[in-house]
């Protein structure tokens, strides 16, 4: 890739929003986790990943991390704007009924 920028990632914060740009890969994980929990508080957020450009296995770590640090509050986190790769992991791994799939993004395909 010749663009720095598309190597860039980021998690970020708007209103009851945390937004994640870029990939989210073994690379940069942990660092991404760590940002995300930092933004969190007691109020009922949405992640927003329709900016995530690429993702393996890991994105699936990070979430469950986010769920668990933010199992104290009373508001859940919902997941939004889900790109297909997530989805297929999160079916792949069968952690459907811990990572929800937002009900207008649920995918037809099953992945076998």
């Amino acid at each position: 890739m010749n663009n720095l920028n598309a190597l860039v990632s980021i998690v970020s914060r708007d209103d009851d929003t945390i937004i994640v740009q870029g990939p989210v890969t073994i690379y940069n994980v942990v660092r991404l986790t760590q940002d995300g929990i930092a933004l969190f508080d007691d109020h009922q957020l949405m992640i927003d990943l329709d900016k995530v450009t690429e993702v393996d296995s890991t994105i699936i770590s990070m979430l469950l991390e986010w769920l668990r640090a933010t199992r104290k509050n009373t508001y859940p986190l919902q997941f939004i704007n889900m790109p297909e790769s997530l989805k297929s992991l999160i079916q792949l791994y069968d952690v459907v009924e811990l990572i929800s799939i937002p009900v207008n993004q649920t995918t037809n395909q099953r992945v076998a």
